[in-house]
């Protein structure tokens, strides 16, 4: 479970590396704009709050992978730890989407299924 849980865990860092790309370098493109449902005028309104907050993705996607190299190389304690701070970070940035935006409650979920996942089984595997 323990393999399981950082999979899961790294799936959610990649996740969060592709949306730091989104908001952080590609947002007032096309594609950017479709994903998010955006104009081009809003796209480019928005423009310094998504590059902001495509950071913070990021450094929770690094936070994350940092946590499973460290359990890879036997630091457990300290790798878990960061695990589950990114990817519970990761979950409940998800959860508050979902419960502030009706509209947007398929991205919460695509954005914080996997990272959830990654918690419980990681939790589960350790336990053992």
């Amino acid at each position: 479970m323990v393999v399981a849980g950082l999979v899961l865990a790294g799936v959610a860092a990649l996740v969060h590396v592709y949306i730091f790309y989104l908001e952080s370098i590609v947002w007032t493109g096309r594609k950017a704009r479709s994903i998010f449902g955006i104009s081009a005028e809003e796209a480019q309104a928005t423009k310094e709050l998504a590059f902001n907050q495509g950071f913070y993705n990021l450094f929770l996607a690094v936070v994350a992978i940092v946590g499973i190299v460290l359990v890879a190389v036997g630091q457990t304690g300290a790798g878990a730890a960061l695990v589950f701070a990114g990817t519970g970070s990761m979950f409940a940035a998800a959860l508050v989407l979902f419960l502030s935006s009706p509209s947007k409650r398929g991205a919460a979920v695509k954005q914080g299924l996997v990272p959830l996942l990654g918690v419980i089984a990681l939790a589960v595997g350790l336990s053992l």
